[in-house]
C-alpha cells in the first residue's frame, strides 16, 4: 500500500578493490527494483556511489569535504530506467569513505523527507570496508560514528551492512578491518539493524532482502497449559516459503491514449438452465451446489453445509510434553511459527521465559492443539520447542512445527541390503570408496556451510525475475542462458570436483560397469534384428537384409491381420517412450477381443501367439505387471465358461505367468508360475 511505501537510499563502494565483485552487486540491487516494481511499485529509492574520481553531491557545494562521493540517482518512485542505471554502475579508480557516504545519503533523506515517515526510511551500504576512514577534526572515530548513529535513530532511520569479504580482502590491513567493523557495529546496535559479511558471490546475492515482508500475526490470544494458568502470546509466521508472484491477465482492448486506463481483465459467470426452456440468466438466489454422486448429482445447500461443518473454537492448548528426542526433525511439516509473550506484558513475558528455560534444561517439547482462527475448519496440532534469547534485550521465546497426522505420514518399506545374494554385497574396497564419495559431497567439511540457508537464493525465482525483465524491454528476446552464479548453487563446485578427482577415479575403479545377462541387448535391437531376419533373404549363398535399403514404416496401431508383427515394430519405435505401454496396452485388448471371437478354424491358434509376444516384450521392458494380470484374467474366464482347450494351449507353450527369476518386479515365485494351470478346475456342470 501507498501508506507503507519504503524509502530507501543504496550505498555503494565502486572503487578499485570492488571491482572484482561489481557485476554480481550489478545484479542484486537490479534484482531490487524489479521486485519493487512488481510488488511494492510506491517505494521511492536514490542510488550514491562513491570511490569515483569526480564528486557531485549536494554537500561537496554546501560545505566543502565529501569527496569522490556520486548521487548516482536523486530519490523517485523506482521505474524502469533505475534498473538500467544499476545495470551500468562506474568503475571508480579511488577508495572511497563509506562513513562520507552514510552522512550524504542520510542528508538526502533529511532533506526529501524532514521528520517524516519515521521507521520506513532506510541507508543500505556495500562496501568490502578494507580502507581506513578519514580522521575527524575533533574527538574520535568512534565519536564521530555515534554521533551520526543517534542523529540517524532521531530521524526514524535505519542501516543494514553488507560487507564483501573473503577471497575479495586476502591482502587487506586486518587492524584496519577490525576498526571498520567496530564502527559498523555502532551503526547497527543505535539502529537495531544488522551488519552482514559475505565472502561469495553467491551469498551475496541473498545477503540483500529483496522483498520486504511486514509481519503479520496469525494468533494473538491465550497459550492454555490448564484451565487455570493461561498465557497471552502473539504468534507469528517466521518462515515462508517464496512463491512466483500472481500474474493477472493484461487487455489491450484500452486506447493507447487513455492513460489512466488499468488494462485488467474482469471474469464473470452467466448460468442458464439446461433444459433449454428459457435464456433467462439464474440469479445467485436460486442456485445451488451441485455435488456428483455416481451418475447423480446431489444438491446441497449452504444451510446444511453450514449444518454439518466442523467448527472448532479459536485457541491454542498444551496436551502435555514429552522428551525432545521422540520429535523427529523430518516429520516437521509446512512453515515454522514464532510464539513470543504479549508486547508491553511483563507477567507473559515473565511466564514464558520460566517455561522455555524449564523446557531446555529438561530437554522437553511441548505438544500443542491450534485453531488460529474462529470458524477455521481444520486443526494444527504440533510441537512446540523453547529459544533461549543470547541478547538481554530480546526475551525468549517457541518455535512451532506442525506435525502430522497419520493420514499425512506414507510408510515405506526397503528391504535391507542384507537380504540380497553374497554376490551383490559390496566388499570392503567398494564400500570405502561410496564412502568417500559421500563425505566428499558435503556442504560443510570443515564446519563453515557453502551454501547458507539464509544467504543462498532461489534459482527458480532469480531466474524469473531477470527474464521477466528482459520480457518486459524485448518481448521477443530468447531465454537467456544460466548465470554463472546461479550455477554455483544449482550445480557441483566445479573445484570441489577437481580437488576430489582421486575419490571419482577410486569409485569408477572399484565399481565396474557390466551388461546384464539377462539384457545383453536393448529391446529396440532385439525387435529390430528380430524384423530385420524375418525380412531377410538369401541370394547366392548371402543373406540381404530388405529393410537396409528401405525406409522403415512407422506402426501406430495394432491392426487385425498381423497383430503380432504390428507389436513388435511399436516396440522397435524409442522415438516417444509411450509407444511401449501403447503397444502392450493395445496387445491385450487384441488378446480378450480374441477370446471372444475365435478366429476360424484354428479357435484360439492367433491368440496364443499375441499371448507368446507380449509374454517376451514384457520380460524383455521388465514389465510384468501387465502379462501377469491378463493371465489371470485368461484364467478367469476360462473357468467361468468351461474352456479347457485354451489353458491346455497355453501350458503346451509354456505361456505361464512371468516369475520373479525373469523380470525382478515380479511377486510370483517359479513354483507358482509352474502350477498357474495345473491348479485351475473346470467349472462343474449344473
Amino acid at each position: 500500500m501507498a501508506r507503507n511505501k519504503e524509502k530507501l537510499v543504496l550505498l555503494l563502494d565502486v572503487g578499485p578493490s570492488m571491482h572484482g565483485v561489481l557485476s554480481e552487486v550489478e545484479k542484486l540491487c537490479s534484482m531490487l527494483v524489479e521486485k519493487k516494481l512488481i510488488f511494492s511499485k510506491y517505494d521511492e529509492l536514490g542510488v550514491v556511489v562513491f570511490g569515483t574520481e569526480e564528486s557531485n553531491n549536494d554537500l561537496t557545494t554546501e560545505v566543502g569535504g565529501y569527496q569522490n562521493i556520486t548521487v548516482l540517482q536523486d530519490i523517485k518512485v523506482v521505474d524502469g530506467d533505475l534498473v538500467d542505471t544499476l545495470q551500468k554502475l562506474p568503475r571508480g579508480t579511488v577508495d572511497g569513505d563509506f562513513l562520507d557516504a552514510i552522512v550524504v545519503g542520510m542528508d538526502m533523506l533529511i532533506k526529501k523527507y524532514k521528520d517524516l515517515h519515521k521507521g520506513k526510511k532506510r541507508l543500505c551500504l556495500i562496501t568490502n570496508a578494507i580502507h581506513p576512514i578519514k580522521d575527524p577534526f575533533e574527538g574520535s572515530k568512534e565519536d564521530q560514528v555515534m554521533t551520526i548513529a543517534e542523529q540517524m535513530a532521531a530521524q526514524g532511520m535505519k542501516i543494514e551492512s553488507i560487507v564483501v569479504r573473503g577471497r575479495f580482502s586476502r591482502d587487506a590491513n586486518k587492524g584496519v578491518m577490525d576498526e571498520n567493523d567496530h564502527l559498523l557495529s555502532i551503526f547497527s546496535k543505535k539502529t537495531h539493524t544488522r551488519t552482514v559479511y559475505v565472502d561469495t558471490p553467491t551469498s551475496l546475492l541473498g545477503a540483500l532482502k529483496t522483498r520486504r515482508v511486514t509481519p503479520v500475526t496469525v494468533f494473538r490470544g491465550h497459550l492454555e497449559l490448564s484451565p487455570q494458568m493461561k498465557i497471552k502470546v502473539w504468534v507469528y509466521k517466521k518462515t515462508q516459503e517464496e512463491k512466483f508472484p500472481t500474474l493477472k491477465k493484461y487487455s489491450e482492448k484500452a486506447p493507447a491514449s487513455n492513460k489512466l486506463a488499468t488494462h485488467q481483465v474482469k471474469v464473470s459467470y452467466e448460468y442458464k438452465s439446461v433444459d433449454g426452456s428459457s435464456n433467462s440468466v439464474i440469479p445467485p438466489e436460486q442456485r445451488i451446489k451441485g455435488y456428483r454422486y455416481g451418475p447423480q448429482v446431489v444438491p446441497i445447500s449452504t444451510a446444511e453445509w453450514d449444518a454439518v461443518k466442523f467448527k472448532p473454537e479459536k485457541g491454542i492448548k498444551v496436551l502435555g510434553f514429552t522428551d525432545a528426542s521422540k520429535i523427529k526433525r523430518h516429520c516437521y511439516m509446512k512453515d515454522v511459527y514464532l510464539f513470543i509473550a504479549e508486547p508491553g506484558n511483563t507477567r507473559a513475558t515473565l511466564a514464558v521465559s520460566a517455561i522455555a528455560r524449564a523446557m531446555k534444561e529438561m530437554n522437553a517439547v511441548a505438544i500443542l492443539r491450534c485453531v488460529w482462527r474462529q470458524g477455521q475448519q481444520n486443526v494444527v496440532v504440533g510441537v512446540l520447542t523453547p529459544n533461549i534469547s543470547q541478547n538481554d534485550k530480546i526475551p525468549d521465546s517457541f518455535y512451532f512445527n506442525v506435525l502430522p497426522f497419520a493420514e499425512d505420514v506414507r510408510e515405506y518399506q526397503f528391504p535391507s541390503f542384507n537380504s540380497f545374494p553374497a554376490s551383490w554385497q559390496p566388499n570392503d574396497q567398494q564400500q570405502k570408496a561410496a564412502d568417500e564419495l559421500v563425505q566428499m559431497l558435503d556442504l560443510a567439511p570443515s564446519g563453515k556451510e557453502a551454501l547458507l540457508p539464509e544467504f543462498t537464493p532461489n534459482p527458480v525465482l532469480e531466474r524469473f525475475y531477470r527474464h521477466l525483465e528482459l520480457k518486459a524491454k524485448q518481448p521477443d528476446a530468447a531465454v537467456p542462458p544460466l548465470d554463472e552464479t546461479l550455477k554455483k548453487i544449482i550445480e557441483p563446485d566445479p573445484e570441489l570436483v577437481a580437488e576430489n578427482k582421486s575419490v571419482f577415479d577410486a569409485l569408477h575403479r572399484h565399481f565396474e560397469l557390466k551388461q546384464n545377462p539377462k539384457l545383453k541387448k536393448s529391446s529396440r535391437q532385439w525387435y529390430q534384428e528380430k524384423q530385420s531376419g524375418s525380412n531377410a533373404h538369401v541370394s547366392g549363398g548371402q543373406a540381404v537384409n530388405s529393410i537396409e535399403n528401405q525406409p522403415p514404416v512407422k506402426i501406430e496401431k495394432i491392426g487385425d491381420l498381423t497383430p503380432v508383427q504390428d507389436f513388435e515394430a511399436m516396440m522397435s519405435q524409442r522415438d516417444n517412450p509411450e509407444w511401449v505401454e501403447k503397444a502392450i496396452k493395445e496387445l491385450r485388448e487384441k488378446i480378450l477381443a480374441l477370446l471372444i471371437h475365435p478366429d476360424g478354424e484354428d479357435k484360439y491358434q492367433k491368440a496364443v501367439e499375441c499371448v507368446a509376444a507380449l509374454r517376451k516384450g514384457c520380460i524383455i521392458e521388465q514389465e510384468p505387471g501387465p502379462y501377469n494380470d491378463l493371465m489371470h484374467r485368461i484364467r478367469q474366464y476360462c473357468e467361468e465358461k468351461g474352456i479347457k482347450s485354451l489353458p491346455q494351449l497355453l501350458a503346451s507353450r509354456d505361456l505361464t505367468l512371468i516369475s520373479k527369476s525373469e523380470a525382478e518386479d515380479s511377486n510370483v515365485t517359479a513354483e507358482e508360475a509352474r502350477s498357474f494351470f495345473v491348479k485351475m478346475e473346470p467349472k462343474p456342470d449344473v
